[in-house]
């Protein structure tokens, strides 16, 4: 952000934020592509801006004004999440909206192998990653005054249905695995089976910060996806996130011995998650992963074009991160004979 750009952040948070007292500094964290977030360093203490990004955007994404209503309406549930502050729907100030919230300090792991820490350790993550998961999809949302947060009818419908069209629009080149995957999809819809909570959209161990030492985690982030519809897409996000390969690029756990790791199969995490929400078995499982695989390419595919437009938060990463879309899609057609 630009001196100026500061100069009117620090002057509005005075006003609407309580006991802020400026001037700001302004570093802008490297990670994530969708929505531009920076820690503020002011004499009354550390906070985080995260504003919409720059540009001709996609209608309904970046939903920053989304993600702050959502996070106030958890504040005192079950579900770990920053204090929220303020928000900013006032163009003349950054020219986009924003909020600001507390800056956690906790621990993010990027990598769910976990590869400096123990098996207990790694257990006793992945046992709290599964426990904030049910709990985000236990909300009683008519308490929390999240009933409106989201359509009603046939949530994985309606999700293809507007996946399909963000995923035109940020068509780049015609892809066959894409067109056989969306067309599978359609053709093979599970019924509506009644079920409609809260969900994360992006529910991912890096999404996560986790004290320093320990697995509590202080705090679920990245609620921009969040809406109320079918709770097996957090959960089928999980473990389409852990058949990428291991390392920085896939942050997967494909091929890795995770008995002798301390890490969960995705049976084991599957059934815990079940057993913490008091369902049964999974019936169709194979369609929520490959649904999975389909929303994130057409993510995937929305950063390929902001990068290529000039708008990604990191236009280099972004055109890296759009070279999967293809990758996905193939994923997304195996996903299909999931079996456990």
């Amino acid at each position: 952000m630009q001196a100026s750009d500061l100069e009117r952040v620090s002057e509005w948070m005075r006003t609407h934020v309580p006991g802020f007292l400026g001037p700001v500094q302004a570093t802008k964290f490297d990670v994530g592509q969708s929505n531009p977030t920076y820690r503020l360093e002011a004499p009354s203490g550390s906070y985080v801006l995260r504003r919409k990004p720059p540009g001709i955007l996609l209608k309904s994404a970046h939903a920053v004004d989304r993600e702050y209503r959502v996070q106030r309406a958890l504040a005192h549930s079950d579900v770990p999440v920053p204090n929220m502050l303020a928000l900013c729907q006032d163009d003349t100030i950054l020219g986009t909206d924003f909020y600001i919230m507390e800056h956690v300090v906790g621990r993010n792991i990027v990598d769910p192998s976990m590869p400096d820490t123990s098996p207990e350790g790694r257990r006793a993550v992945m046992a709290e990653m599964n426990r904030v998961l049910a709990a985000i999809h236990s909300v009683d949302v008519d308490a929390v005054g999240l009933s409106n947060f989201g359509p009603p009818g046939h949530y994985f419908e309606r999700q293809l249905g507007r996946w399909s069209k963000q995923y035109r629009a940020s068509e780049t080149e015609n892809l066959s695995e894409m067109e056989q995957l969306i067309t599978w999809l359609a053709d093979n819809m599970p019924a509506d089976d009644g079920q409609r909570t809260l969900v994360h959209g992006d529910y991912r161990i890096d999404n996560m910060l986790f004290s320093q030492e320990g697995a509590a985690c202080l705090a679920v982030l990245d609620w921009e996806l969040s809406t109320l519809g079918h709770p097996y897409a957090d959960l089928a996000g999980v473990i389409m996130q852990w058949q990428l390969p291991p390392g920085g690029e896939g942050r997967g756990l494909a091929g890795l011995d995770r008995a002798s790791l301390g890490l969960p199969s995705d049976t084991a995490f599957v059934a815990d998650y079940c057993k913490r929400r008091n369902k049964s078995n999974i019936d169709n499982f194979g369609f929520y992963l490959a649904f999975s695989f389909f929303r994130m390419a057409a993510i995937l595919q929305g950063v390929k074009k902001r990068a290529l437009d000039g708008n990604a938060a990191n236009p280099e990463q972004g055109l890296r991160l759009g070279a999967f879309v293809p990758h996905f899609a193939k994923l997304g057609l195996k996903a299909k004979h999931w079996n456990g």
